[in-house]
């Protein structure tokens, strides 16, 4: 079975939703007989893994660029950040704003790992 920690770094976004009126009432769902605002540990983890997934796509690509186009690390990564902020802003990509940063510190990480091999 696969170990479905999910990092402490990992962004978990706030869900500060509410309705106005009277009361203020908040946006949950009910899951398994409970009130829940916010991700499951489950739906969480579905992100996680599709974010680690997508730093290790874009590290090998990034890695790739960098060997056959002569580009530095930084600007290579620069590169790639723009287009996966692109990707996310034109709707292609469901990631947040935070999901993205995550996701370009995390290929950085995976690069500097391989260089040092």
């Amino acid at each position: 079975m696969t170990d479905q920690r999910v990092p402490d770094d990992f962004p978990r976004e706030p869900n500060l939703g509410s309705v106005t009126g009277v009361q203020p009432k908040l946006l949950v769902r009910e899951v398994d007989g409970h009130y829940q605002s916010g991700l499951t540990e489950e739906q969480l983890w579905v992100r996680y893994d599709a974010c680690e997934d997508l730093a290790s796509q874009l590290s090998a690509y990034v890695s790739r660029k960098i060997n056959t186009s002569g580009l530095s690390p930084d600007v290579a990564l620069n590169r790639a950040d723009k287009g996966a902020r692109l990707k996310v802003d034109s709707g292609e990509w469901d990631l947040s704003q935070r999901e993205v940063a995550w996701v370009m510190k995390r290929t950085r990480q995976l690069l500097l790992r391989e260089g040092d091999e």
